[in-house]
This record gives structure tokens, sequence and C-alpha cells, in this order.
């Protein structure tokens, strides 16, 4: 088994090994992972930290080996805990690195960062909201993670990352995790809410705040009502999402 490493600040995994192929999530900085194929410069790859597969340009990645690998998931919990921050390489040049960037890459580069981490959040579900504000006005970005694009699972997904807990990378995924909630009112702020199609699909999923609002990445990452329908948008004053089930995941 081969392993490699994100060495850049982000780069897109690809549904199929083509630059033009539809990006379906994103290695963040120092995100590690086994290589499972590999066709010309294209590796395909399963993310440690999920367990999702997709395909990469090699050009972007740094191979490592298997102690590397186990140190890295050793350390999977350790990130970036501010909007952007900054690592200097060993030229002593900088590169920016997104909230939630993985830390463990530090010692694989030889690189220093000096920045904010997360230990403060771990294990901390009370300040799941004001963690997810971070991302506030973020654009959807299909694939996205990062406060400068990011989809509705990527949102949850990294939230509840950056306070020490793994959560699958798609929204129907995320949904076969927790514990059901019978009624609206027995939800707690963090708790995650989601969303079905006509045909009953999992194809949205939200985090709970009080008083009955939501924030989840619908065109941006924006705060609307929720209630036992669904979500109320308060532009247009109308429901955008069938609500499905609320689950207590911590």
């Amino acid at each position: 088994m081969q392993y490699g490493i994100c060495k850049l600040g982000v780069i897109p995994v690809r549904i199929t090994p083509n630059d033009e192929s539809e990006m379906v999530t994103q290695l963040l900085y120092g995100d590690h992972f086994e290589i499972i194929n590999q066709q010309n410069n294209w590796l395909q790859i399963r993310i440690a930290f999920d367990q999702y597969e997709g395909w990469i340009d090699q050009k972007q990645i740094e191979f490592i080996d298997e102690s590397q690998f186990e140190s890295c998931m050793n350390q999977v919990f350790d990130c970036s805990a501010d909007l952007i921050e900054y690592v200097e390489l060993g030229d002593q040049s900088l590169m920016s690195i997104p909230l939630g960037s993985c830390l463990s890459a530090q010692t694989v580069f030889n690189h220093q960062f000096e920045g904010q981490n997360n230990r403060h959040l771990i294990d901390q579900k009370a300040m799941i909201p004001e963690t997810a504000f971070m991302y506030l006005n973020a654009p959807y970005l299909w694939g996205g993670k990062t406060p400068f694009g990011i989809d509705c699972s990527g949102l949850t997904q990294m939230v509840y990352r950056l306070h020490g807990y793994v959560l699958p990378r798609d929204a129907s995924q995320q949904a076969k995790e927790g514990e059901a909630l019978s009624f609206i009112e027995e939800s707690e702020p963090g708790d995650l809410a989601f969303f079905d199609n006509d045909e009953g699909h999992i194809t949205h999923v939200g985090i709970m705040l009080k008083d009955n609002y939501i924030i989840h990445a619908h065109g941006h990452v924006r705060i609307d009502r929720i209630d036992h329908s669904g979500i109320f948008n308060v532009d247009t004053k109308n429901y955008s999402h069938q609500l499905r089930v609320i689950k207590k995941i911590i």
C-alpha cells in the first residue's frame, strides 16, 4: 500500500482522473490518504479521515511511508482554528492554509506553524454554533470544505472535525449516525437536521441553533428559521427544504 499527504492549502478531489471532472470533495493541508490506484499522473485515493474515495493530481501531494501515515492518524484532530493561517516553509516563504487544516503535516514537511489550533474546541458541543458562524456567508461550492467555498455536508463535517468528531462526507451518510429525536423541541444547538427530496432521499443537512434557527449552506452559508415542516427561507418567505429528521450525534 502507498500513502500520501496534501502539501498545499487545498486541492480538489475529482470523481474521475480528469481536470474537467466533477469535484466531489477537497483535501486540505495535512489531509492524508491511501493510494488505491493510479492512471498516469492521477491517483485514486481513500481519505484516511472519512474513507471517501476520489482522484487527485499527484503533483499536488507528497508521498509518505506507513509510519508517517500512522503518525498523522494519531493527530487527525489537530487542526488550525482561524479562517486562514500560514505555515512557514523550509525556504522561509509562507503558504496560506484554511480553517480546519491538519497540523500533523508540520512534522512531515518540517513546516513552522504559530497560529491558533483547535484544542480549546475538542469535546465542546456548546461551542459548535460559534464554530459554524466562522463559515457564515461562505459561498456554496459542491464538494467544498473551506470558508471560501463549502457545501452543506462539508460544513457539518468540518465543524464537527474541529470539535474532535468524525462525520462521513455526504449528508445521506451523516444521516445514518446518531440518535433520532421525536420532536424539534428536543434538539439542542449543535444537533444536525436532515432534509429529503420528493423521492425521500436525504439531500441536505444543517446545524441546529437555539430558538428554532439553523445554519446551513444554501447558495451561501446562512441562518434561517426551522420548524416541523422544514427550513423557512427568511429572504424568499418560502420553505426551501422539507425536514426529515433531527439527530443527536454528540
